[in-house]
């Protein structure tokens, strides 16, 4: 058996490999997604002070730290038992929509997108924000440049940093805004609602205008039928920051709705020798093996997930989309993977307009911030992270030290349909093993629609990347290795 391995796999938050195993007649047997880092960042937060897990958290990333920042305060908030003010809240949901526009506009334009502004079969130099510069015009690339600062500008106002925030408390947050940084944020918002719009065009114009692009995204090999999750309003509307978790079945039919409290009583963790990620499944049906339908328990998170898992969204614009989205791709509920890039589009329209609403609101200037706690407890919190739903789970003793922590991270919610979409990728497009850049690359699409961020969900415990570098001299002989953390 013949084994095609893609090492390092690109365009990605972390490290991991692709293992794809040949039968003897060039045909895909099986695959295999290897996450080689130890995930063990429970364990070091035990022992700490509870007040310090937003800013420990959020060093579990560079992309997404203020997903972990809020959701470790949403769990300090119910740990302490304590409800933040209005103010707050809309603070916090302010800060968190400018950190979903910075982190959609980075895995459309400089990770995920180059597959399809460049083309999927592009050489690998071009499949990068440098091509789709190149590509769509140097203007475009400022506006890119532009818009991802202004996400990061709104989160450091709130935040106090751009990418560690400090803000989250217990019961509020430790500042609140003045007339001079609502008139700065406002500006920024009505800029960044402009983009959205120009980026779901950009998608409309050179995607959905392209049948073999449209063919591509509808074809069997990057279909997956499983269940969806995500967060919801009231109303069953998408909703980043606070709502119940709703689950839909492979009809797009309700099949579960479950207060955020309740996860441990509704999902488990599955654990394969070969990866350091675990793998979540709805404790109702069980864990089947790797593959879909309505008798497996595996489910999807993030923007097709939620997508998916809600009635629409609560802004007007981005509502459009979102039924424009289901028309277009043949109805409720959409299995395709490389639909995860509209979808990620459709939410950055949302967050603009939320965040312009949020900007406005009256209660935004209130210096009413923070409640009091009360006695430390057990707490849980839940976010939806760019990537898919964030659970931070903590068990606070009574000197205010974490005893127990556990974090279910969005990719590692997606870790089992991540694995199923590479396989059914590779299954689809090598055959009689005929392997070149190009098919390896159509393959990595697969993983790179999730937008996975394996720093998130495996960590090394030497606090280290891992890497290993061969040195070559002219002659193409090799003469060193050198290697940290492995």
């Amino acid at each position: 058996m013949k084994t095609v391995t893609i090492d390092p796999i690109t365009r990605l938050e972390g490290h991991g490999k692709i293992s794809i195993f040949l039968d003897d007649k060039g045909n895909v047997a099986n695959s295999y997604l290897q996450i080689p880092e130890l995930r063990g960042f429970e364990r070091f937060c035990q022992s700490r002070c509870a007040e310090d897990m937003p800013q420990i958290t959020s060093r579990i990333c560079g992309v997404c730290p203020v997903a972990h920042h809020f959701a470790a305060t949403k769990a300090l908030d119910d740990a302490f038992n304590v409800e933040p003010p209005s103010p707050a809240k809309k603070l916090r949901e302010l800060m968190y929509m400018g950190y979903i526009i910075y982190d959609h506009i980075l895995h459309f334009y400089y990770l995920g997108g180059p597959d399809f502004v460049v083309g999927p079969d592009a050489p690998p130099a071009k499949r990068n924000v440098l091509g789709v510069i190149e590509k769509a015009g140097i203007d475009i690339g400022k506006e890119v440049i532009k818009h991802r600062s202004y996400g990061q500008k709104i989160t450091s106002i709130l935040g106090g940093k751009a990418t560690h925030p400090v803000c989250g408390l217990p019961g509020g947050v430790s500042k609140g805004l003045n007339k001079d940084e609502v008139k700065d944020i406002e500006e920024m918002t009505k800029s960044c609602v402009d983009f959205a719009k120009f980026s779901l065009k950009l998608f409309d114009d050179i995607v959905l205008q392209n049948k073999d692009y449209v063919d591509m995204i509808l074809s069997d090999p990057y279909q997956l039928n499983t269940y969806n999750m995500g967060l919801v309003d009231k109303n069953n509307k998408v909703n980043f920051y606070d709502g119940k978790i709703r689950v839909t079945d492979q009809k797009g039919k309700e099949y579960n709705r479950f207060d955020v409290k309740d996860y441990y009583k509704n999902i488990s963790e599955h654990v394969e020798e070969w990866s350091y990620m675990k793998f979540p499944y709805l404790n109702s049906i069980g864990w089947k093996g790797f593959k879909d339908g309505k008798d497996s328990g595996i489910y999807r998170v993030g923007p097709l997930g939620r997508l998916n898992a809600s009635d629409g969204m609560s802004t007007p614009l981005a509502d459009k989309e979102y039924n424009k989205f289901f028309e277009t791709l043949g109805g409720k509920p959409v299995n395709s993977t490389l639909a995860f890039h509209w979808a990620r589009l459709i939410e950055l329209l949302y967050a603009t307009e939320r965040a312009t609403e949020l900007i406005k609101d009256k209660e935004i200037t209130s210096d009413n911030v923070r409640n009091p706690v009360g006695k430390p407890g057990e707490g849980i919190g839940v976010v939806e992270a760019a990537r898919g739903t964030l659970i931070h789970h903590y068990k606070v003793d009574k000197k205010g030290l974490i005893d127990k922590a556990n974090l279910i991270v969005a990719t590692t919610n997606n870790a089992s349909a991540i694995n199923m979409s590479i396989r059914d990728a590779a299954k689809g497009v090598i055959k009689n093993g005929k392997v070149d850049d190009a098919t390896l690359n159509m393959v990595e699409m697969a993983f790179r629609a999730y937008d996975p961020c394996f720093a998130c969900a495996t960590h090394t415990l030497p606090g280290g990347m891992p890497l290993q570098v061969d040195i070559y001299n002219h002659n193409k002989k090799h003469i060193k290795t050198l290697k940290q953390n492995l």
